[in-house]
């Protein structure tokens, strides 16, 4: 437990400061709203109004999961080509196995038209 004491105090350090700068700021930031600030904004477009539950194109939806697949790709890369060496074989048939994995996702968005910016 003694080795984990610097973390957990840096780790209710962070935890203290992010509640206590929320706080902070709703209690001393001014509080005048007006229509424009609690209205919707969309890239300096005028906002569109939609009915509730109105649909997306599922365009939005493929164009999100391309970004989350190699997103999360990245993540578990890194980490094996710094451990490549020591892994062995293991590591690389792992690799391989999550490498084909994120491929069929590609193909998947590809096949889609996730890749077509029109």
């Amino acid at each position: 437990m003694e080795l984990y004491t610097p973390v957990l105090v840096l780790a209710a350090l962070a935890a203290l400061f992010a509640v206590g700068s929320v706080a902070l700021s709703a209690l001393t930031g001014p509080a005048r709203y007006n229509r424009a600030k609690l209205d919707s904004y969309e890239c300096g477009i005028e906002p569109t109004p939609q009915a509730i539950g109105g649909r997306f194109p599922v365009k939005y939806y493929i164009t999100a999961m391309l970004f989350i697949v190699f997103d999360i790709e990245i993540i578990f890369l890194y980490p094996w080509a710094v451990q490549f060496d020591a892994m062995g074989w293991f590591g690389l048939v792992e690799m391989v196995v999550f490498i084909a994995t994120v491929f069929v996702a590609y193909v998947y968005v590809w096949r889609r038209g996730g890749l077509e910016w029109d």
